[in-house]
């Protein structure tokens, strides 16, 4: 069992949605804090939400126990419940449609692998410290 205890906010922003979009992390451990941040000229809203998580847990070096907060139940209910049958359905969802973002949920799938993830929803926007930074900095990431 993972011993490093990491706290991991994230969020996405996007300027139409498809549009340009950013992503942003906050990762916390032992007291130190580290921010991600990236952008892409054109994507959605999910993606980008999809991107800071990623991005996030590509950055760690072995494995970890994390509580990763995020404000989208897009990314929670697809890691809690939606992604198994996808797998078992050959990456189709229960309508038999093609699963969007597959690539970007394999490789979501691939990051967490060694880690033990706690998944905690938190209602953007509502003044959580962390929360906040991780919007100003997807926000500030979207390019021009």
């Amino acid at each position: 069992m993972p011993h490093r205890t990491v706290i991991i906010y994230t969020d996405g922003a996007c300027s139409g949605n498809p549009g340009p979009g950013g992503w942003g992390s906050v990762m916390m451990y032992r007291g130190h804090r580290r921010e991600l941040s990236g952008g892409a000229a054109n994507t959605t809203n999910n993606r980008m939400e999809m991107m800071a998580v990623i991005q996030a847990l590509e950055t760690l070096k072995r494995p970890c126990k994390i509580t990763l907060y995020t404000d989208s139940t897009y990314i929670i209910k697809g890691m809690t419940q939606w992604l198994e049958g996808w797998k078992k359905r050959n990456w189709h969802t229960a309508a038999k449609k093609p699963v969007k973002n597959v690539e970007l949920w394999q490789r979501l799938e691939t990051a967490i692998a060694p880690h033990a993830v706690k998944w905690v929803w938190v209602k953007g926007h509502s003044g959580v410290p962390e929360n906040e930074r991780a919007d100003e900095l997807a926000t500030s990431a979207i390019p021009s």
